[in-house]
């Protein structure tokens, strides 16, 4: 593609959203060929088998990740019969194909000049693609890149929480994540209205800020969407200090919470990296 998949109007909303308010937008990659269930079959064939992943679909919101069961299906098969088995599959890290990699790059290349001025440089560039049943549930959870989610076939409404509502998601969660606990969260119905639905069928896309809890109900036809994602300087400074305050918390201090953009947790971060660097160099981290 040479045209730009984010138009004008889209690129100015996503500057007003950019970096912690989540909301739609509009992009021109839908009907793209390597968005195809066929195509799709071949890409999962190409990339590592660890990174193909897929679940039965008809789960609560909130969800053990212990409980959630595969499909039995080879991955061809739950693709072909996606219409009905009732399955959620995510082709994970597809910027390992060279096709997909340049698809990232250039969509991804149209905001960095949103970007950079606010968050620093695009890092760790990750693309995704989710092929969802009707109805399909994906559990609340929080991820920890900006993320764009276009979606290309289908619908899907995506319910989005602030990731400063400390009613939704404490501190204490967010840093036992960035300990290597898993993204699904407990989900209380309390906590419903805190939650902005935003429906998307082909031709839009929401964007979902840094650790923002979010969970997503599939429309009535089979969904496909493409998920590209991005670290920033600021997103990794307050992952660290969210893991010098799992530090502290561990030695008997009650930290405060770090703060979210514009705030920039750099006393933190740099703690936090210090003695990350001292254990590598003591042996007492991986």
């Amino acid at each position: 593609m040479t045209d730009p998949v984010f138009d004008t109007a889209a690129r100015d909303r996503f500057r007003d959203l950019y970096p912690e308010q989540a909301g739609q937008l509009t992009h021109h990659l839908a009907g793209h060929r390597l968005f195809e269930l066929e195509s799709l079959i071949a890409l999962a064939g190409r990339i590592r088998p660890v990174d193909v992943e897929a679940n039965l679909a008809d789960l609560p919101i909130g969800v053990d990740p212990e409980s959630v069961r595969e499909t039995g299906l080879s991955v061809e098969q739950t693709i072909r019969s996606i219409e009905e088995n009732g399955s959620w599959m995510v082709l994970k890290f597809i910027q390992q194909d060279p096709e997909y990699a340049a698809l990232l790059d250039q969509l991804l290349d149209e905001l960095v000049p949103l970007v950079r001025p606010s968050t620093g440089a695009m890092i760790q560039r990750e693309a995704f693609v989710f092929i969802s049943s009707p109805g399909a549930v994906t559990p609340f959870h929080i991820d920890p890149e900006h993320n764009i989610l276009l979606q290309l076939r289908g619908s899907k409404t995506m319910t989005v929480f602030r990731p400063d509502d400390w009613d939704v998601i404490s501190p204490d969660c967010v840093e036992a994540f960035h300990a290597g606990g898993h993204r699904n969260l407990p989900y209380r119905e309390e906590i419903a209205t805190h939650g902005t639905p935003i429906t998307i069928h082909p031709g839009e896309a929401i964007y979902v800020p840094v650790k923002a809890p979010h969970w997503v109900q599939n429309g009535p036809d089979v969904s496909i969407s493409f998920s590209i994602t991005w670290r920033s300087e600021w997103s990794y400074r307050e992952a660290h200090a969210h893991g010098l305050n799992q530090m502290l918390r561990d030695a008997g201090l009650k930290p405060s919470a770090p703060k979210r953009y514009p705030h920039q947790n750099m006393a933190k971060s740099v703690a936090y990296r210090a003695i990350q660097k001292v254990r590598r160099a003591t042996g007492k981290v991986a």
